[in-house]
């Protein structure tokens, strides 16, 4: 089998028609040039250079190869670019897992940043519920994910995004029986929404525990997994909702937002987690030029 480099000589040569030109051009002299020919025609089974008095001429098989030939230097070009870009983290993929709620806040931006910063990388994306992104990461089928805080959490290298607060979601019907700013205390025996205590684990156990220590007993009407259908149900006048603020976004029609006033504010984390160790030079590059601008602190 040929080398690279006897084809890198006998395209030379062959575009010269000229051993010393052809020589001086691969920055070698004239004798191992000729030799580099001679390996090459070896393998190929056919004389491919006619050698004269000061001339080269191309074979029949000569000019048959040479096209081929220069291809093959191309495609050598080519794949060693590619390799390079992947190593460097200017081309590749990563997978991006993420909840809902992360989904319509700071995952937007962050493939924004990428696009910009990396155009030649892809992303997949997985919406799942924060175990499920976990399990995905321990599996490696996820790169970068961007959760709620879980218990299982500090099995992974991870980062915090950024603390939220929350606003009060009301019906646009009842909005007058409600002040721009709501003191927590008014949702005792008021008809509120609530995150369901298994779907959506980690609010559930924030938003309970903030109105445990501030002796707030809301009605609670449903239990509810996701914002978008939470926003809904208040849009109908069903009940009132805590979101976190970042999410406000999602407002449909028949809500209005009201600020929530608190001696005790309580915040809503998000993180996202990685592998350590994890040799996919996009998400290096990810974790250093793009993620650094959405940390807290």
């Amino acid at each position: 089998m040929f080398e690279i480099s006897q084809i890198q000589c006998f395209v030379a040569v062959a575009e010269e028609l000229h051993f010393g030109r052809a020589a001086k051009q691969l920055h070698m002299t004239q004798s191992p040039l000729s030799r580099q020919i001679q390996l090459l025609e070896h393998a190929v089974g056919a004389q491919l250079l006619e050698r004269g008095r000061g001339a080269v001429q191309l074979t029949p098989a000569g000019k048959a190869f040479l096209p081929e030939a220069q291809r093959i230097l191309q495609w050598s070009h080519e794949a060693i670019a590619a390799a390079r870009r992947v190593a460097h983290g200017d081309a590749g993929a990563i997978t991006l897992g993420f909840t809902a709620g992360l989904g319509c806040s700071v995952v937007p931006q962050v493939l924004a940043r990428i696009k910009s910063h990396m155009p030649g990388v892809q992303w997949q994306l997985r919406e799942l519920p924060t175990a499920a992104q976990l399990d995905g990461l321990s599996r490696g089928v996820i790169d970068l994910a961007f959760v709620r805080p879980h218990p299982s959490i500090h099995a992974h290298a991870h980062r915090y995004l950024h603390d939220d607060s929350w606003v009060l979601a009301v019906p646009q019907q009842h909005a007058a029986q409600w002040p721009d700013a709501v003191p927590l205390e008014a949702l005792h025996q008021r008809p509120v929404l609530m995150y369901a205590p298994q779907e959506s684990a980690y609010f559930h156990r924030v938003v309970q525990s903030w109105l445990d220590a501030q002796g707030v007993q809301p009605q609670v009407v449903e239990y509810v997994s996701q914002v978008h259908t939470m926003l809904a149900l208040v849009g109908v006048g069903l009940g009132v909702a805590l979101i976190p603020a970042q999410l406000a976004k999602l407002q449909l029609p028949g809500v209005v937002l009201r600020t929530v006033q608190t001696a005790a504010p309580c915040a809503v984390q998000s993180l996202v987690c990685y592998r350590a160790g994890a040799d996919n030079p996009v998400l290096q590059r990810v974790l250093t030029e793009v993620l650094p601008v959405f940390l807290q602190g």
